[in-house]
């Protein structure tokens, strides 16, 4: 391992222990909890998938609410531990190393709120498949399908509870299904652009468990200016 202390992007106030050989945080994980909506009772969040733990470390900032963060890899589970540790979060941020499949099997109707930032794309014969075992486990759906993630989210999510999920856009019309199958009811949507003249990269969508309908498309993010810079919708996130 290559492991290395960097402050979280774009904030100055957060570190984040980061390993070269892996993924590093990247805007996804920037995007979703600002994206997302926290209600001052929320009291308890759960974040699957959650790697080094940006997506907790950021919520830390935004509310006072318990967060448990689960991790399935054990060499990603202790970069999470040391990343909460070194911005003395630990009595808001519990690190489980556990496949959430089993670790929702604790749980019933509990969570006011899941976020999750999950493998992209679906495994097949034909997946392109990396080395790595760290990069396969974020990047397919192989310990974690999206279909997974919502049966687990009507499982634990207390009624009204909230799911925001981090995806691509090609996978929305799969996430809507899911949604309708297992009575989560998409709420908010916003699509993120690269730059002014590139198709969407980002879909963020959330939805309440039992929520009433009532879906609202925000307007775009436009991640980039013309000179590569984030542009000011982005850098409101990080001031």
């Amino acid at each position: 391992m290559t492991k290395e202390v960097n402050y979280l992007l774009g904030y100055e106030n957060l570190k984040i222990v980061q390993d070269k050989e892996m993924f590093k945080c990247s805007l996804d994980s920037i995007l979703l909890p600002n994206f997302i909506t926290l209600k001052k009772t929320c009291k308890n969040i759960l974040d699957i998938g959650t790697g080094n733990a940006p997506i907790p470390l950021i919520l830390c900032t935004k509310t006072n609410a318990h967060i448990k963060a689960v991790e399935i890899q054990k060499e990603v589970y202790e970069m999470a531990l040391e990343s909460v540790h070194i911005n003395k979060l630990e009595k808001q941020i519990e690190v489980i190393n556990a496949d959430i499949n089993e670790f929702a099997k604790e749980y019933n109707d509990y969570f006011d709120y899941i976020t999750c930032n999950p493998p992209y794309f679906k495994l097949s014969e034909l997946s392109h498949i990396n080395n790595n075992d760290y990069k396969t486990i974020a990047r397919h759906e192989k310990t974690l399908t999206l279909e997974q993630i919502f049966k687990i989210s009507r499982k634990v999510l207390k009624n009204n509870g909230f799911l925001g999920l981090v995806h691509r856009p090609e996978r929305l019309v799969d996430i809507l299904v899911l949604m309708h199958k297992y009575n989560i009811e998409p709420k908010k949507i916003q699509f993120v652009y690269p730059g002014n003249s590139k198709e969407a990269s980002i879909l963020l969508i959330e939805g309440a468990k039992n929520g009433k309908p009532g879906l609202k498309i925000l307007e775009p993010i436009y991640a980039h200016l013309e000179n590569g810079e984030y542009s000011d919708q982005i850098k409101t996130y990080f001031s």
